[in-house]
């Protein structure tokens, strides 16, 4: 009886991604076991889907990316990740100096930011959330600029037209920009499509822009691409982030960090 012929990577990589669809979550054993070959090239061949959007590396396997659809209330934010976010708040607030103009977008993990910045002298702090701005209404010497435009009560932030107008006149050292889905793929994505115009102005504005997100959000997506990933010079995470995500998103001049 003729034996199978091993099959080339692109075929591998069609049927890892195609036992997912049907398992979700498969381990680099199962996924060798499946395709024939070994670990380490089912690892790589990960790496490869990885890099395409269509499935994202876990600790010892992988798993698909999920579609993100609505974007979380503030309430289910607050309430998510906190240790992750106050160690990525910690290690993103050590990027700022005396007499910067830093740009907070809107969410928990740049807010998290708020204590570590107490000693920073002159500051401005230029932000679209609400609850941001009134966590630095008590800063010793920060001057504070509220971004205006539509008001997203779901997320207490503003957004559109307006805010991008605003964030166009002003010159930032840094831009801490947040996302509730995040992927080397898809790069910063987003339900809302009004969400766009203050991520990219407020980029477009800045010396060097730095994404804070949580690793539980890496992998998802949602239909509207604020950024590609490669926009921003930094991402700063948390440890639980796959060390080939971390490597793959390296290989591309990012800078990463996993708090």
């Amino acid at each position: 009886m003729t034996e199978a012929a091993p099959m080339i990577p692109d075929q591998r990589r069609e049927s890892i991604v195609q036992a997912l669809h049907r398992e979700r979550v498969l381990s680099f054993r199962q996924l060798s076991d499946l395709v024939g070959v070994s670990q380490m090239t089912v690892r790589r061949d990960v790496a490869v889907l990885e890099e395409q959007g269509l499935v994202q590396a876990t600790t010892g396997g992988a798993k698909l990316v999920s579609r993100l659809v609505l974007e979380p209330s503030r309430a289910e934010k607050a309430t998510s990740e906190i240790a992750e976010k106050t160690a990525i708040a910690r290690a993103a607030a050590t990027r700022v100096r005396d007499t910067m103009t830093i740009y907070l977008d809107a969410g928990t993990t740049a807010q998290a930011m708020r204590p570590f910045l107490e000693h920073v002298r002159d500051l401005t702090v230029v932000t679209n959330d609400i609850a941001t701005v009134q966590t630095f209404l008590d800063h010793p010497s920060a001057d504070l600029i509220s971004v205006g435009g539509r008001v997203d009560r779901t997320n207490l932030s503003t957004i559109g037209r307006l805010t991008r107008l605003t964030l166009a006149e002003l010159s930032l050292d840094l831009a801490f920009i947040s996302s509730s889905s995040w992927d080397l793929g898809h790069g910063v994505t987003t339900p809302v499509e009004a969400k766009i115009e203050a991520k990219r102005a407020a980029v477009e504005a800045a010396e060097r822009a730095v994404l804070v997100a949580d690793s539980s959000k890496y992998g998802r997506f949602a239909k509207y691409r604020a950024l590609r990933l490669a926009e921003v010079a930094e991402v700063i995470t948390d440890a639980a982030l796959p060390d080939s995500a971390a490597e793959a998103i390296a290989a591309t001049g990012i800078e990463v960090v996993r708090a």
